[in-house]
């Protein structure tokens, strides 16, 4: 399993467009990712349960991947994260 922390610095936080490229992003692998903050954790292909995080600027995100491509998946998502978020 592959993780990182990410900080979200986008003023609006995770909200609907930065979401839906995530979940685009995701869906490109086949391992497993997922997204814990608040104490809640989101499957990284589903839109609305990314959403319903609520998570806003400056909270701190971990991103997990598991699978047989995780190490691509996490670097992408980390890189998808630092551009966007």
């Amino acid at each position: 399993m592959q993780e990182f922390r990410y900080v979200i610095t986008d003023e609006i936080g995770i909200h609907a467009r930065p979401a839906g490229l995530l979940v685009k992003e995701a869906k490109g692998f086949d391992s497993k990712i997922t997204l814990e903050a608040n104490g809640k954790s989101a499957d990284a292909t589903r839109l609305m349960s990314v959403m319903g995080m609520g998570v806003k600027q400056g909270t701190e995100v971990v991103i997990k991947a598991e699978g047989p491509d995780e190490k691509a998946a996490a670097a992408k998502m980390e890189e998808f994260m630092k551009a966007n978020l």
